[in-house]
C-alpha cells in the first residue's frame, strides 16, 4: 500500500550550473529521486530521497500487520508461550548446574581446608599455649618502655652526648609515652620562694652528681608529692644522690635550654 511505503532523505550541496552533475550521481549511484531544490547565492541544497529498504523485522511486521486480528492474537499468545518455555528452561538448567556444582565443591573443601586443632589453655595463665601472639598498637603504645624491652632507650640511657641527635629524636618519637628505669638524683635546686618546691635533674645508675652518662632528664617546679613515691618507704625529702626507680612520661626536649629532656612523674620507689 502507498500509505506503507517509508523513504529515507539526503541533501547535497551543488555549486549553481553543476545541479544537473549532482542529481545525476545520485540518481546512479544511489538511487536517490530528487524532491527538492533550494537555489543559494553560489550554491544549491538538493534534496533527495529513496524507499527505505526492508529489514528482516520490517518485513516480519509487515506481515503480521496483514493477518486478520483473531491471527494476529493467536500469533501474539504463541510468543508469549514460547517466552514463557524458554524462561522455564533457563531456571532449571541453572538449578540443575548449582546441584551438579554443590559436591564438588564439598570435596575440595574437605580436601584443602582440614580444621586446626584447637590451641590448648594453660590452667594457670589462662593463656594459649606455643608462641605469644605479638602485641597489637594500642598493646604496644600502652607498654612501659625500660632499657631492657627497647634498643633505643637502652643507647640513650648510655649515652654520653646529652645535645645530641639521638636525645630529640627519641623525645620526638615516644612523646606522651612512659619510661621506666633506675637512676638517682644529679643536681636539685631548690626555690627560693617556696621552700619545698624544686627544679631536679637525674640520670641512669647510682651516681648521683657524678653520673656522665645519659640524657638531662628534668623534673621541673615539683614538691616530693608531684614525685608520686609508693612503696613502704616514702621519704619526706630527696636530695642529691638519692637512688630511685622512676617511672615518668616523655615530655618536651629543649635543646636551647641547655638540652635539658623534660619528664612527667608517674611514680617514684625508693632504692
Amino acid at each position: 500500500m502507498p500509505d506503507d511505503i517509508k523513504y529515507e532523505y539526503r541533501s547535497v550541496q551543488a555549486v549553481r550550473g553543476l545541479e544537473s552533475r549532482s542529481i545525476a550521481k545520485e540518481q546512479r549511484e544511489g538511487g536517490w529521486e530528487l524532491v527538492d531544490q533550494t537555489h543559494g547565492t553560489l550554491r544549491t541544497t538538493l534534496k533527495f530521497r529513496r524507499v527505505k529498504p526492508d529489514t528482516t523485522l520490517s518485513k516480519a511486521w509487515g506481515v503480521f500487520r496483514g493477518l486478520a486480528p483473531a491471527k494476529q492474537r493467536a500469533v501474539v499468545a504463541g510468543m508469549a508461550i514460547l517466552l514463557l518455555l524458554a524462561a522455564v528452561g533457563i531456571g532449571t538448567s541453572a538449578a540443575k548446574e548449582k546441584r551438579d556444582a554443590k559436591p564438588t565443591d564439598s570435596v575440595a573443601l574437605s580436601e584443602t581446608s582440614a580444621p586446626s586443632p584447637p590451641p590448648s589453655v594453660t590452667q594457670a595463665t589462662g593463656q594459649t599455649s606455643g608462641s605469644s601472639p605479638a602485641p597489637t598498637v594500642a598493646e604496644e603504645a600502652d607498654q612501659i618502655i625500660t632499657p631492657e624491652n627497647n634498643e633505643e632507650f637502652a643507647a640513650l640511657l648510655a649515652t654520653t652526648d646529652t645535645c645530641g641527635p639521638s636525645v630529640a629524636d627519641f623525645a620526638a618519637k615516644y612523646h606522651g609515652r612512659r619510661i621506666a628505669f633506675d637512676g638517682s638524683i644529679t643536681n636539685l635546686q631548690q626555690y627560693e620562694k617556696y621552700k619545698t618546691r624544686y627544679d631536679i635533674l637525674i640520670g641512669p645508675g647510682d651516681a648521683g652528681p657524678k653520673t656522665t652518662a645519659g640524657p638531662n632528664f628534668k623534673y621541673g617546679n615539683v614538691n616530693t608529692i608531684d614525685l608520686k613515691f609508693i612503696g613502704s618507704s616514702v621519704p619526706s625529702s630527696v636530695s642529691e644522690g638519692d637512688t630511685f626507680r622512676f617511672v615518668a612520661e616523655v615530655g618536651q626536649y629543649k635543646p636551647v635550654q641547655g638540652c635539658l629532656f623534660f619528664l612527667t612523674p608517674v611514680s617514684t620507689t625508693v632504692r
